[in-house]
C-alpha cells in the first residue's frame, strides 16, 4: 500500500498534497517538529518529532519504501528515499530519481561551499508561484500513480486480482 509523506516544515503544498493524497485514498504523514494544525481527514496524519537536526527526516528515512512518495526539498533525505525505492517529489514539482540524485547533491554540495566562501552574500532562490504549485500537483499525481503500481508489483498483486 503507497503512503505519503510530507517533510512538512515549511512545506508550501501541504493542502494539495492531502488533495491528491485523499482522492487516491493513501494515507499521507505530515512529518514536523511541530507548529502546523492538524488535519481534520482520517487519512492525513500529524507526526511530531522532537527538535533537533534532521529528526524529521530520520523519521520519514526509516519508513519510506517500495510504492511510497515523498515531498520533500531536503535532498541528503530525498538520496536517503530514493535509495530505499521511493519516489520523490519536490514542492516546485521537479522530480528526484536514481538518475538525477547524484547531481543534485553535488549542487547541493557546490552552492553550500559559494554560500561559505562569500558570507555577505544576500538573497535566496526565487519566490514560489502559481506555475510551481501547477507543477507540484501534475508530477505528484504522476508520482502516485507510478508508486501505486510499484507498490502493487512488489507485493505480487494487482488491483484486479485483489
Amino acid at each position: 500500500m503507497t503512503d505519503l509523506y510530507i517533510d512538512a516544515d515549511a512545506c508550501p503544498v501541504k493542502a494539495e498534497a492531502e488533495r491528491v493524497a485523499v482522492r487516491h485514498g493513501v494515507r499521507m504523514f505530515l512529518v514536523s517538529n511541530g507548529g502546523i494544525r492538524p488535519p481534520a481527514h482520517p487519512l492525513v496524519e500529524s507526526i511530531f518529532v522532537p527538535e533537533g537536526p534532521d529528526v524529521a527526516d530520520m523519521w520519514i528515512a526509516d519508513r519510506a519504501r517500495t510504492g511510497d512518495v515523498v515531498v520533500t526539498s531536503d535532498i541528503p533525505l530525498a538520496a536517503k528515499v530514493v535509495a530505499a525505492g521511493a519516489l520523490v517529489v519536490k514542492p516546485n514539482g521537479e522530480t528526484l530519481t536514481t538518475a538525477n540524485i547524484g547531481n543534485a547533491l553535488a549542487t547541493r554540495d557546490l552552492m553550500a561551499d559559494l554560500r561559505s566562501a562569500d558570507p555577505f552574500r544576500q538573497g535566496g532562490g526565487r519566490p514560489f508561484s502559481k506555475a510551481d504549485r501547477s507543477r507540484f500537483l501534475d508530477a505528484l499525481e504522476r508520482a502516485m500513480r507510478k508508486a501505486q503500481e510499484a507498490g502493487r508489483s512488489a507485493s505480487g498483486g494487482n488491483e484486479a486480482g485483489s
